[in-house]
């Protein structure tokens, strides 16, 4: 479905060892809005929900949500730290336009 490369997989372990409450694994998903009509979600959760896709990377678990998952398909989630900042970098090959942001994608 999607994949984490290295540095986002050291990334999400660390911010899950570091939270404040219990949590499991990493909600992945897609939601209306953005410069180009959908934007990346993400989020440290405790559980899954009913209906959840559940993604056994590394040493933690993926939930992504069933709407969310055909959007999904095939997208590389990469860490990216450097002097310009750091965050999660989304490549997704559904995509048909993205943003110059790239924290939101159109599908055609």
């Amino acid at each position: 479905m999607l994949t984490l490369t290295e540095n986002a997989q050291k990334a999400v372990s660390r911010f899950i060892s570091g939270a404040e409450q219990p949590v499991t694994g990493l909600r992945i998903g897609v939601a209306g809005g953005g410069c180009s009509g959908f934007q990346y979600t993400m989020s440290l959760e405790k559980d899954a929900e009913e209906g959840d896709t559940i993604l056994e990377i590394a040493d933690f678990k993926v939930f992504v949500d069933s709407q969310s998952a055909p959007l999904l398909q095939g997208v590389f989630v990469d860490f990216l730290d450097g002097l310009e900042g750091s965050g999660f970098k989304f490549e997704n090959p559904n995509a048909t336009n993205s943003c110059g942001c790239g924290s939101s994608f159109s599908c055609g």
